[in-house]
């Protein structure tokens, strides 16, 4: 999975150049999405577990049991389902750097839980759950040090701070930073702070935490001896009034970063001062089609391993779109939208070798119609980064995480 080289991309079919280019006059159309040289080896454990979160109750219109465990083929994403570990809404999880330990947070609650995986079969097992300091906490990060986790408290407007204990248990936690600013102008979902996302830059010196209802991505810095964050200089960049940042992605080899605009169904692309911790915005891409005039609201985005392709998803459109980025700058040029094939793709994930994209039909209410409670495995073109459904669908109850595991 190299680079692509430029004979190659010449033969690849002309009808995608022609689309590319009447999708957006500048940029490369056809690039590699394969890992480079200085990414990590594929996974190449002998099984492959998935950990899938779901709404759970009513007042999400979540009918999900609670953690749905799968093995998973690596060759064909077949799915096969081992366990559902009953527990309300485990609406966001990760996994520690060493795939010992699972952790969600809870929607609705404050709460962050602990899980102990089987490395035989992948089965989950309860450690312990803390308070995060705020309800509905929506995200939760693990530090490169492995013993802090950091929550965004949706509700709440805040970001926790709880340490990981030896044996993989959770302590009480070490800080809580609330987030100040003016609302946005959207007056149902910008009525106050809310922090949606807390990730590590590449070099996980920084956390950046998108805000939704006041229009700005933060920067922190956590201290790993004591467990307290401290706001960088500067401690923010605003973004577009009513755009509602969502999700952050960092680019793996260039100091870049993507924001998907929750509320504006835009894609902004920032340089990313290492050092410094700064977000400088450069431009601001639409996530939709401009020929689609229905309601839309972004959800995730990802960079692929490579960093030559960025993929977001769209819950009104029902897609994913797919953007090439320029290799001298970073910028975005749209060559494509893959349909879902089902509502509202709350979130989506590559897998471990980066060969299928997953995306999650589910979501709490953003759409008027059923919503479809499916996964939708895709496979990935590593040519263009075009998307091809596999015609497999996993059916599993309001689904709105999923993370991968080996052993």
């Amino acid at each position: 999975m190299g680079k692509t080289s430029t004979a190659t991309n010449e033969r690849v079919d002309r009808r995608l150049v022609l689309k590319a280019a009447a999708l957006a006059a500048a940029g490369p159309a056809l690039l590699a999405v394969g890992r480079s040289a200085a990414q990590p080896r594929p996974n190449r454990a002998t099984a492959l577990f998935a950990y899938v979160g779901a709404f759970t109750t009513p007042e999400r219109r979540g009918h999900g049991g609670g953690i749905n465990v799968y093995r998973v083929d690596p060759a064909s994403a077949a799915w096969t389902h081992e366990q559902l570990l009953e527990i309300v809404n485990p609406s966001f999880l990760t996994l520690d750097r060493a795939q010992r330990f699972l952790y969600s947070v809870h929607a609705d609650l404050d709460e962050v839980s602990a899980y102990a995986i089987n490395k035989q079969d992948g089965h989950i097992t309860a450690l312990n759950r803390q308070s995060c300091g705020g309800k509905n906490p929506v995200h939760l990060s693990i530090d490169p040090t492995g013993r802090w986790i950091i929550t965004a408290n949706y509700s709440a407007g805040s970001v926790g701070v709880m340490p990981i204990e030896e044996d993989g248990t959770l302590g009480p936690r070490s800080d809580l930073a609330t987030l100040p600013g003016e609302p946005g102008p959207n007056r149902k979902e910008q009525a106050s702070s809310h922090p949606h996302e807390a990730v590590f830059d590449p070099g996980g010196r920084f956390i950046a935490v998108p805000d939704k209802g006041l229009d700005r991505v933060f920067m922190f810095r956590l201290d790993a001896a004591s467990g307290k964050l401290t706001p960088n200089d500067p401690p923010f960049v605003a973004t577009r009034a009513g755009a509602g940042p969502r999700h952050i992605t960092f680019h793996p080899q260039m100091p870049l970063a993507y924001v998907i605009n929750e509320l504006g169904s835009s894609v902004t692309t920032y340089r990313f001062d290492p050092q410094g911790g700064s977000l400088q915005p450069i431009q601001i891409v639409p996530s939709i089609p401009p020929s689609y005039t229905g309601n839309n609201t972004g959800a995730e985005i990802v960079v692929a391993p490579a960093g030559r392709v960025v993929y977001a998803s769209n819950r009104g459109h029902d897609s994913i779109a797919i953007f090439a980025v320029d290799q001298r700058d970073g910028a975005l040029t749209s060559v494509g939208w893959a349909p879902t094939h089902a509502k509202s793709p709350r979130f989506f994930c590559l897998d471990p070798a980066a060969k299928f994209l997953y995306a999650a039909n589910a979501d709490e209410g953003f759409s008027q119609e059923q919503n479809t409670d499916t996964i939708v495995p895709f496979r990935i073109n590593h040519t263009n980064g075009m998307l091809t459904p596999t015609a497999q669908i996993i059916k599993t109850n309001s689904p709105c995480t999923i993370v991968f595991a080996g052993v």
